[in-house]
């Protein structure tokens, strides 16, 4: 069975300045970029992967950059992979946001919540998340594929793991930090999957979404 790592950027320039950076392009800050690197060394030594997967935004692919030279394996990137849209609350800061009644401050019903401004609900980002677990299943079958690493975004995140632990429309209240890894096995859909955190020294910068 495939084995998949999946990993959030590392920092960017948004979680240091508390922004929600949703489908804007933020690189990584100087922090990130350090762990990124220290990250893809240390995961490395002990993890073989055949493909990295990655989202197009910016944060994303220097997150990924390191990894492709410390785990010698190709990139394909997949809009599917990207962060959530959140319309017009894009960039705006996390206190801007906590005063505004028109957005959603409980995590936990965010299902159907569309952010005013051409936003992604969760139901949304779920939809392509199964998606691109599908088409992933059918290809790691058809190229013999072992472990596969998926750099993503902490609320793509939090849906691939509804969608590997099979509780959709639940998924966790919580989220990756920055840089934290995940191990899952790539079971057939519907099948739940364990998900585990990859012990590493620089990972889980903590940051809210």
């Amino acid at each position: 069975m495939t084995i998949l790592y999946l990993i959030r950027h590392a920092e960017s320039v948004a979680n240091a300045d508390n922004l929600l950076a949703g489908r804007i392009d933020y690189p990584l800050s100087p922090t990130g970029k350090g762990d990124a690197a220290a990250i893809a060394e240390e995961f490395a030594a002990a993890i073989k992967v055949d493909l990295i997967w990655c989202s197009p935004l910016l944060r994303a692919q220097q997150t990924a950059a390191p990894f492709l030279v410390a785990c010698n394996a190709p990139l394909r990137l997949d809009q599917r992979l990207q962060e959530q849209h959140m319309g017009r609350f894009s960039g705006k800061s996390y206190a801007d946001v906590e005063r505004d009644t028109s957005y959603c401050h409980d995590r936990t019903a965010r299902w159907d919540w569309v952010p005013e401004g051409g936003g992604e609900s969760y139901r949304m980002i779920a939809a392509r998340v199964d998606s691109f677990l599908a088409d992933l299943r059918t290809q790691c079958e058809r190229e013999h594929l072992n472990s596969v690493l998926i750099v993503t975004h902490a609320v793509t995140l939090r849906l691939f793991r509804a969608c590997l632990e099979a509780t959709l429309p639940r998924y966790p209240e919580s989220i990756a930090g920055n840089g934290e890894v995940w191990r899952a096995e790539l079971t057939p859909a519907g099948t739940p999957s364990t998900i585990a955190t990859l012990d590493l020294a620089h990972g889980a910068r903590a940051h809210r979404a």
